[in-house]
């Protein structure tokens, strides 16, 4: 059993400032119009085998098709040039007026390039621009070494920290 730290964060509308991101040309971020699961199983599997993302690794299709069919359920997708590199998961809660940030991640071979930045900036800038009040998320010790770092960093406040028992 490993002890693993694991930080919720929030950025709320009032303490963003506004700021317009901008990419390298070659990025594309946009949705998963077509709620295509095999998008979500892709990324879930590729960037969650390095920090033990196993939750959804036993669902069946029918599952899969039940949780991005949430019709408050987005999944953004990243390419660099023609490539695919990351995705992102969030979830609206219209009685919070808030945005879960459920997933988040770059694929291994890209990691080191800022791709993780401009990702969550568009996220933040997407959900603000939309009068979201608040985006919030959870992120752990077992995650990239500088997700916590990448959300501090673009303006999150932890709200709680919890330590909790894991079995890898």
């Amino acid at each position: 059993m490993t002890k693993v730290k694991r930080f919720f964060l929030e950025i709320k509308k009032k303490q963003f400032l506004g700021k317009i991101p901008s990419y390298p040309k070659q990025i594309q971020i946009y949705l998963n119009e077509e709620k295509d699961i095999n998008i979500n199983k892709f990324f879930y599997r590729k960037i969650g085998k390095d920090h033990f993302w196993r939750d959804r690794l036993l669902w069946s299709d029918k599952e899969w098709h039940k949780y991005v069919d949430n019709l408050n359920l987005e999944t953004g997708v990243m390419k660099f040039k023609e490539e695919l590199i990351g995705f992102y998961e969030q979830e609206f809660h219209k009685a919070k007026n808030e945005i879960e940030l459920i997933q988040m991640g770059i694929i291994e071979e890209h990691h080191g390039k800022k791709f993780g930045s401009f990702l969550l900036e568009h996220i933040i800038h997407k959900a603000f621009a939309n009068n979201v009040e608040r985006v919030w998320v959870h992120t752990c010790s077992l995650d990239h070494k500088h997700a916590l770092d990448n959300y501090l960093s673009k303006g999150f406040k932890t709200f709680k920290e919890e330590t909790i028992n894991f079995v890898p």
